[in-house]
């Protein structure tokens, strides 16, 4: 007999690999390596002189702002309907716990993810979103990935409250028949992480002045959208992402014109910008298109800042001999930062040497996070292919 996860997993490759769709401006679209790395140094200087102080940039990141829901088609928001949770029975490990959970991001969407909350939980938490990219090998697949699991575990035994969740055609959902790889996937992926942040605030204990957001790669696209128009993100920490060159290569990224119009152009740089005057910290690489970070991207970003009066609330890590990943080494400063900015504790987690040690989360199989069970099965509304999304 196949297995329930062996289905799912052939579904995810079959479906991942699927044709790209045609946007409806493809003109307007600015995909992947949209632009060579001496283009893009070229372009920044032309980006920044269009402002001299801050309320210029002010003025252009509203623009920006308004250039990315306008693009994916948020402009004006849809209604918010009722979040209508559901909870799975919580695993209680010994210095944190884990709930499955499911939402309605729209009547009948389901957005699937991971809670997890410090073993004690008081009043006015911090709280943090955990995204996830675009890794989807059965042994190392989206929020179930060992790595996500150590990182949401130890933020929360540091005293924040954790929700992971799936990318639209990621995670269990799969299986009823969502994909990734739909022309409208960026629309409906920024609009669940918009209600993501609803739900954090339903719960009744986060403190909404410390709700933030990380991920890498294609998670570090989904922070910095957010985090650009949504200014209940108190602190983001985008990894291995922001590029002047790159736009990032997937539907989910750039396959709706958020970087340009006729008239108007900008770039993942600035959008990550305008996270200011929050704390932002970037982490780059030297084997990805994050590799000119030190002398294109983070000097840009810098500006900006010293601009907004702020310069301090910018982070900056560059790993010269690592590669594209959400590695040990990245998680590191990623807990110094929002122990910094959001006053966790992390000294829960230190080690002997003074390192963070992650060494008792428990690694849980993908099995254990799934929301909709034999015993709690998908409600007979919920909608089970992109193509059925009702926008209103």
């Amino acid at each position: 007999m196949i297995s329930k996860s062996a289905v799912f997993f052939l579904a995810i490759f079959l479906l991942g690999n699927a044709p790209i769709q045609a946007a409806d401006e493809p003109s307007l679209l600015c995909v992947g390596y949209h632009w060579s790395e001496a283009e893009a140094e070229v372009k920044m200087m032309e980006f920044a002189s269009t402002y001299h102080n801050a309320a210029e940039w002010h003025a252009r990141a509203q623009q920006i702002r308004r250039l990315i829901m306008i693009g994916a088609e948020l402009d004006p928001l849809p209604t918010k309907s009722p979040l209508n949770p559901i909870f799975s029975e919580r695993r209680d490990y010994k210095d944190y716990s884990v709930t499955n959970v499911a939402f309605e991001s729209l009547p009948g969407v389901y957005v699937t993810g991971s809670l997890y909350t410090p073993a004690v939980i008081s009043e006015n938490i911090a709280a943090i979103l955990c995204v996830h990219g675009h890794w989807d090998k059965p042994e190392d697949y989206g929020r179930y990935r060992p790595d996500m699991q150590r990182r949401c575990a130890t933020l929360a035994k540091m005293g924040a409250a954790v929700f992971a969740y799936d990318m639209v055609g990621y995670g269990e959902m799969v299986q009823y028949g969502w994909i990734h790889r739909h022309p409208k996937t960026l629309k409906l992926q920024l609009w669940n992480s918009l209600r993501a942040v609803d739900f954090l605030l339903s719960l009744g204990f986060v403190d909404s002045t410390r709700i933030g957001i990380t991920g890498a790669s294609g998670g570090g696209t989904q922070s910095f959208l957010l985090t650009a128009v949504d200014d209940r993100i108190a602190a983001s920490a985008p990894v291995v992402q922001v590029s002047a060159h790159f736009f990032g290569g997937c539907v989910c990224e750039s396959g709706l014109p958020i970087h340009k119009t006729a008239t108007f152009q900008t770039n993942n740089v600035e959008i990550a910008a305008c996270t200011a005057p929050r704390p932002l910290l970037l982490i780059s690489d030297g084997q990805d298109w994050t590799k000119n970070s030190p002398s294109v991207e983070f000097p840009y970003v810098r500006r900006v800042y010293d601009l907004a009066g702020v310069p301090d609330r910018l982070w900056t890590v560059h790993l010269a001999d690592e590669g594209h990943d959400y590695g040990y080494s990245k998680r590191v400063p990623m807990y110094i930062f929002f122990a910094r900015h959001f006053k966790l504790d992390i000294a829960q987690v230190l080690g002997p040497d003074s390192k963070p040690d992650e060494s008792f989360v428990i690694i849980e199989e993908p099995n254990s996070f799934m929301i909709f069970t034999a015993d709690r099965p998908l409600p007979l509304t919920a909608i089970k292919t992109n193509d059925a999304v009702l926008w209103k």
